[in-house]
């Protein structure tokens, strides 16, 4: 969150140092990378960056991306926003669920095979009923029943999906 806030004040070719308290990092509970060569971040630590912003580009065309990429893109954003709903960031976390769905939904290289296509749609799924939840957290029904419907139509017997559009 300290570089969703910094970055946007800064020029190009600038160098900045910003130095975030431990609610605009990792928060209370820190963060744990046992799998990553990242070292662990202890509960509410404070932490500093470096950035040197190179350019800016301004809604840059989407690239068209191998199915395996938009699958990855996604995958990583919908965590960053399972991240952000775990701290209760739901702001924070419905941008990373959008950002998702646009890098499934982007323009693609070549067409996905039979399994990639499967698993384009799981992942769209899954990140509608994300912001879904989000949407219900924010009080947004009908945001939250759009969510539900969309997921819906790409699989109609989807659990989840069924169980929110009847919270909703």
């Amino acid at each position: 969150q300290a570089l969703e806030l910094g970055v946007p004040t800064m020029q190009p070719g600038e160098v900045s140092f910003f130095l975030a308290a431990f609610p605009y990092g990792y928060g209370r509970p820190g963060s744990r990378r046992c799998a990553r060569r990242e070292p662990d971040v202890p509960p509410e630590a404070p932490l500093l960056f470096e950035v040197t912003l190179l350019e800016v580009r301004d809604d840059p065309d989407p690239q068209p991306l191998p199915p395996a990429v938009r699958l990855r893109l996604g995958a990583q954003r919908r965590e960053r926003g399972n991240f952000h709903f775990s701290r209760g960031d739901f702001a924070a976390a419905l941008r990373s669920y959008r950002l998702a769905l646009s890098a499934l939904d982007g323009p693609a290289a070549a067409p996905p095979g039979p399994q990639e296509e499967e698993e384009l749609r799981e992942q769209r799924v899954k990140c509608l009923n994300n912001c879904a939840a989000v949407e219900m957290k924010l009080q947004r029904a009908d945001e939250a029943l759009a969510a539900c419907e969309a997921a819906l139509r790409i699989s109609p017997d989807n659990g989840r999906a069924l169980l929110r559009r009847g919270q909703v």
